[in-house]
């Protein structure tokens, strides 16, 4: 693919980007707001934001990467299930995974 082709295709899904984040401003509140949507635009943000740690958890470029990011993220989820302070729950999986790496488990 030749620089010109690579940056044409980064402009147009920038702008692609753009407009669609700019149409969602414009959506009439009554359509967020129906009794219908609402459960499904609550969902929406846990769905996306699980699906980014899933893939930035388990991701090596081409293949499924178990580390000391995963035992983090479990450990994360166990002081988020106990109700933990969210500090604490960073502070525990950061220690997690250094442990890990530490003892070369990486």
């Amino acid at each position: 693919m030749s620089d010109t082709v690579l940056w044409l295709a980064l402009a147009g899904a920038t702008a692609v980007i753009f407009l669609t984040k700019l149409a969602g401003a414009f959506v009439p509140p009554s359509w967020v707001t129906s009794p219908r949507i609402t459960p499904v635009v609550a969902l929406v943000a846990v769905a996306l934001l699980a699906g980014l740690t899933a893939q930035q958890t388990l991701d090596g470029g081409h293949r499924l990467v178990i580390d000391a990011r995963l035992a983090a993220l479990a450990v994360a989820a166990v002081a988020l299930w106990r109700k933990a302070p969210f500090i604490v729950v960073v502070i525990l999986a950061a220690a997690t995974a250094a442990l890990l790496r530490l003892a070369g488990w990486a």
